[in-house]
């Protein structure tokens, strides 16, 4: 089998179409990871059909319209043998989420290669990086998104906030819920963009937080 070189792995079509416009990383293979990982159900065989199936239901779209918005693009990851992966993530619980979910099935996969993570800030400029080995993220992505455990070591540090954040915020009494609770009379499109700017570490967009405040408002009327 001949391996191919390098492999971008950006989180998300925004991050792709902002590279492909600035010309950034121009000559190399980049594909998007277009999912929210951070949000509904899933299962540990990832990117299988019973994989597509819950995440198509918490998407609110057809098995096979999220094969094409999320899989078609990760084509070349299932079918290519790379020797480096590059990774193009955010800081933010959404972002790290989504990153833990593609080291999980690197480490599933058995992906023996180099793999760079660069963390990007608010306009995808790199801020920070680390070099990883697809090694223990598998069981830490079934502990973190199956079991809703927090694994004792989780690296690197961007990774583990994440993780942080994830378990705890759709706790009753996280910040980002008793927010909610406490602006029960604002309408949900104008709480929305404020939630979007008071809770930025959390990294989640407005499908996400009109769906939580949805859900909420119909427990809590």
């Amino acid at each position: 089998m001949i391996r191919k070189h390098t492999l971008h792995i950006l989180n998300g079509q925004e991050m792709y179409n902002y590279f492909k416009k600035t010309q950034f990383l121009e000559q190399e293979w980049m594909i998007p990871f277009n999912e929210a990982m951070c949000y509904g159900n899933t299962c540990d065989d990832l990117f299988s059909q019973k994989f597509v199936e819950i995440r198509s239901k918490v998407h609110q779209v057809t098995p096979a319209q999220y094969a094409e918005i999320t899989l078609k693009p990760l084509d070349p990851l299932f079918r290519e043998d790379f020797t480096h992966i590059a990774l193009w993530f955010d800081s933010d619980m959404f972002c790290q989420i989504n990153l833990l979910t593609i080291l999980a099935w690197l480490d599933q996969t058995n992906h023996k290669g180099r793999i760079d993570l660069h963390i990007v800030g608010d306009k995808f400029e790199p801020v920070d990086s680390f070099e990883l080995k697809a090694n223990g993220y598998y069981q830490v992505y079934k502990q973190v998104l199956i079991h809703k455990t927090l694994p004792k070591y989780i690296h690197p540090a961007p990774l583990k906030k994440g993780v942080e954040l994830y378990l705890n915020y759709l706790n009753k009494k996280s910040d980002l819920l008793l927010y909610i609770q406490k602006h029960q009379d604002v309408p949900e499109k104008e709480l929305v963009p404020a939630l979007i700017e008071k809770f930025r570490d959390y990294g989640l967009g407005d499908t996400q937080y009109f769906e939580i405040i949805k859900s909420l408002r119909k427990t809590n009327p």
